[in-house]
């Protein structure tokens, strides 16, 4: 699938522990390499624990500090680009779709001398840790007309990022909760839902199956906004095995009569 390599980006990461901690500094060096309007805004209402230090990419200095603002003004700071963060979690669907609102800005057009209003391209990154998030993000892509959206999980030694595209109102690449069903199974809760006890327990996790996780994100948008196309639709990952294995578009080609 092709993507325009000039339009204005808009980038909203729900998520900045495991995987989002990781995603970030590598998506603001890209953000930062473009050539067009960029932005990047970071959501999480997480706080940094001592336990986060071990695997997540924060430092002691960091403790008690928001996620979304310590990673957001660290490395946008770095590369000169606006700070964008919400320090809280999104979970309503009216807030998620504001966040996912594109504007348009004015822009000139290649060869002419006249401008026109171009919409941000928006793209989605859901680096949640829990179901029931993914299950508001999947309602709010049907809901949309256009919209890129990446989901990562993982688990301690495996995981899979999918890419679900919609386009003028119609999926091209389904969502995480098409391709994994069971993730729109009510099962869990959201973050501000959780007792103190059950916020406190959480399936293991390993600092390489969130870097994996980290890099297949990057990797895909790389190709969207630096490369203008990707045929990736999803990436299952081991890291004891050492292996990335991803679902490529399919395409529909003729067989040539013999």
């Amino acid at each position: 699938m092709k993507f325009s390599m000039t339009r204005p980006v808009k980038i909203v990461m729900l998520g900045a522990g495991g995987t989002g901690g990781h995603i970030a500094p590598h998506l603001y060096r890209l953000l930062y390499s473009l050539d067009r309007p960029v932005r990047f805004i970071i959501c999480d209402g997480d706080v940094v624990e001592e336990k986060n230090l071990v695997r997540q990419n924060f430092t002691p200095a960091d403790l008690g500090e928001n996620k979304a603002r310590v990673l957001a003004e660290r490395y946008s700071d770095v590369f000169g680009l606006e700070t964008e963060y919400l320090p809280s979690f999104v979970e309503d669907g009216k807030q998620l779709h504001a966040l996912l609102e594109p504007e348009y800005l004015l822009m000139r057009q290649p060869g002419h001398c006249y401008s026109v209003q171009v919409p941000e391209q928006v793209i989605l990154i859901g680096a949640v840790d829990n179901n029931k998030s993914r299950q508001l993000c999947h309602r709010v892509f049907y809901q949309t007309k256009e919209l890129i959206y990446i989901d990562s999980g993982n688990g301690e030694f495996t995981g899979q990022v999918v890419c679900g595209v919609r386009r003028g109102g119609k999926t091209y690449y389904p969502p995480i909760g098409a391709v994994y069903p069971d993730v729109l199974v009510e099962t869990d809760k959201f973050p501000t839902e959780l007792s103190c006890a059950e916020a406190s327990v959480s399936a293991p996790q390993s600092m390489a199956a969130n870097i994996t996780a980290a890099t297949a994100v990057v990797d895909m948008i790389y190709n969207i906004l630096a490369t203008g196309g990707s045929t990736v639709r999803k990436v299952t990952f081991s890291t004891q095995s050492v292996n990335v294995r991803p679902e490529l578009q399919k395409t529909n080609r003729r067989k040539k009569a013999a």
